[in-house]
């Protein structure tokens, strides 16, 4: 498969325009910032392409049965067109892809890490007019349906990566106990909102690249993507200071450096002053 290529200049900086202002909306819109990340991976996708995955969201919408009960129904209902009409689904191979992060991509290709997968049951499921939000779990991402409050109880959960498996009580606290070692806290069970899950998957595609040398220009990205969000983590900056050194920009990596040493600085002055170090390091690689 081809590797994905940015879009120019021009066109990225248009794109981060449009994530910043959704990303500050009254009700951001899920569906249509996961479609701008796409854009900044793939500068294939355009507006045609954001549209044609937009489109088939709602196609698929259109085939749920109207209105079909509880949240049992529903997620059943959704189980059966997404996971095993449609064969939405995913596999260990899929973490490798940094197309199993972006949704056009896993629109298209029915596969995907578990949170792109989840956005596709969202989407799907909210234009159907289901009661549904996205649960982050510790390590696997999962939908809800039904009533959140109050622990499990009026709560049904799916697997969109097991082809939307409803999950009992137990199955949770394995999937929790399996990434941390520690109980099902009830907290874990709140519906995420848009841009957790956004900054979830931006994480993500982060971690992709941070194996990967040669794709430092994803890392950047999807760093600079996340420093756009209202909230999001100040180390976040350090981080994007040391990709803009790793590939040359000494200055500007210097510069940002300085700049979240003056933001620590405020806490803890001796790391404040260890970045500094690595910002005079850094401006040393011009000589």
């Amino acid at each position: 498969m081809r590797p994905l290529l940015p879009p120019p200049p021009e066109r990225s900086a248009a794109l981060r325009r449009r994530f910043a202002a959704e990303a500050r909306a009254e009700r951001p819109d899920l569906a249509t910032l996961c479609l701008l990340v796409g854009a900044q991976a793939d500068g294939t996708l355009d507006e045609a392409g954001a549209d044609a995955a937009q489109a088939e969201l709602d196609r698929l919408a259109g085939l749920l049965p109207f209105r079909p009960g509880g949240a049992r129904a529903w997620a059943v209902a959704l189980r059966e067109l997404l996971g095993e009409r449609c064969g939405f689904h995913g596999s260990a191979a899929d973490y490798q892809r940094l197309e199993s992060s972006l949704l056009h991509t896993v629109v298209r290709r029915r596969r995907g890490l578990p949170i792109l997968l989840s956005v596709v049951w969202i989407e799907v499921a909210r234009r159907a007019g289901a009661p549904v939000y996205g649960v982050a779990l510790p390590g696997h991402f999962v939908v809800g349906f039904g009533e959140p409050s109050g622990g499990t109880e009026g709560q049904v959960l799916v697997d969109p990566f097991d082809g939307g498996r409803v999950l009992t009580g137990r199955d949770a606290e394995l999937l929790v106990a399996g990434a941390t070692g520690a109980p099902l806290d009830p907290s874990m069970l709140a519906p995420a909102d848009p841009l957790e899950v956004v900054l979830r998957i931006l994480n993500n595609i982060r971690a992709w690249a941070a194996v990967r040398a040669e794709r430092s220009d994803v890392g950047l990205w999807a760093v600079e993507l996340s420093l756009l969000l209202p909230s999001h983590p100040a180390r976040l900056r350090y981080e994007r200071a040391q990709l803009l050194v790793r590939r040359g920009d000494f200055l500007g990596g210097a510069a940002e450096l300085e700049a979240y040493a003056e933001v620590v600085g405020a806490v803890d002055e001796g790391a404040a002053e260890r970045v500094r170090g690595e910002a005079r390091a850094a401006r040393a690689l011009l000589n």
